[in-house]
């Protein structure tokens, strides 16, 4: 089978080729329902930096609302509807909504098939705590700015949005990606429109690459 990362930067290359920056996700994630492909972030569980960032807050939803950007197979959904948050959770790829759909058939997540450039209206400011994990670093500038100006929207008035992305240095250069890990401008970027930053981390350790773990809060 052709190396996983490879076949990723070849499906995101001819999508963004032909003027379709997430197109290559739907495809990804059939190949990988067809045997052909592996989807390179799927980790079985909930994102490592995610986990901990809950327990250390004795996180607890309490039915507040939280919504997944980007929930590929739903891993990390499935975690915070664990913790009691009334969890919406999309993807632009129906194939992985599919999935996601098959793998928890008794969840009370709701799975939904949508694009993060053209989101539901009435997901405007409507989340208690928005979790971005991995998907702003999927998309080539166009579109990441865009990106990151709906994820932030969907954050209600006193909700938090959690960012988990790959880091780098504006310094280093263009990036063959997909991934295009993010730059600490990217970062900040999030707080616009009225978010305010709480803890930016810049999380560098032997065992994984650089790594963002940002909070911001809506007042």
């Amino acid at each position: 089978m052709t190396d996983p990362g490879e076949r990723t930067r070849r499906l995101a290359a001819e999508s963004v080729g032909g003027h379709d920056p997430t197109g290559w996700f739907e495809r990804l994630y059939a190949a990988a329902e067809a045997g052909e492909a592996i989807v390179p972030w799927d980790r079985g569980g909930p994102h490592p930096l995610l986990a901990p960032w809950t327990q250390e807050r004795a996180l607890g939803g309490g039915g507040r609302s939280a919504l997944v950007v980007g929930c590929g197979f739903g891993a990390d959904a499935e975690h915070l509807v664990g913790l009691g948050f009334a969890t919406t959770a999309f993807d632009v790829s129906e194939t992985a909504i599919r999935a996601a759909r098959r793998r928890f058939p008794d969840s009370s997540v709701e799975y939904v098939a949508a694009d993060l450039l053209d989101p539901p209206a009435t997901w405007r400011g409507a989340f208690d705590l928005v979790l971005e994990s991995l998907t702003v670093q999927s998309l080539p500038d166009p579109p990441r700015p865009e990106a990151i100006a709906r994820v932030r929207e969907m954050v209600a008035p006193g909700g938090t949005l959690l960012v988990l992305a790959s880091a780098r240095d504006e310094q280093d250069g263009p990036v063959d990606g997909p991934p295009w890990p993010l730059t600490r401008a990217e970062i900040d970027a999030f707080a616009n429109g009225g978010l305010e930053p709480v803890r930016v981390e810049d999380i560098r350790d032997a065992e994984a690459p650089r790594r963002w773990r940002a909070e911001f809060r809506r007042p």
